[in-house]
């Protein structure tokens, strides 16, 4: 049965199940898995993004931008808009497959516009880089 998305413990269980599906695809796996390292604090500190993002909560501390930013230099600016479309269905595969409600589509909505943001970051970095 399908649930509400209404709490920290909620959140942490929705991006523990997503990055399983991330790091066994086989089209973008790789990316995550050569950067990083430790999981167990990488999952917690996306754990407290997404709560922060949802509940409010001031736990979140990081720049997505230039960590993204990082990972596409790592890998010779090779990262896609079809990377990111990938990501973003699994994203909403792994809402729809546990959770419902307005949560849920609150969090879909916000992936999508981050993942246009964080594509659209990396492009203009690209472009700055290349201007020095």
């Amino acid at each position: 049965m399908k649930k509400q998305i209404e709490n920290r413990a909620d959140v942490a269980f929705l991006v523990h199940q997503f990055y399983d599906k991330i790091r066994a695809d086989e089209e973008i796996g790789f990316y995550f898995n050569e950067m990083i390292s430790d999981w167990d604090t990488h999952l917690e500190k996306l754990t407290d993004f997404w709560e922060t993002n949802l509940f409010g909560v001031r736990k979140y501390k990081g720049n997505p931008h230039a960590v993204h930013n990082e990972v596409d230099a790592h890998f010779d600016e090779k990262i896609t808009a079809n990377e990111f479309g990938i990501w973003l269905n699994h994203w909403f595969q792994t809402i729809e497959e546990y959770f419902e409600g307005e949560n849920a589509e609150i969090l879909k909505r916000r992936a999508r516009k981050m993942s246009t943001f964080l594509f659209m970051s990396m492009f203009q970095h690209r472009q700055k880089e290349s201007e020095i």
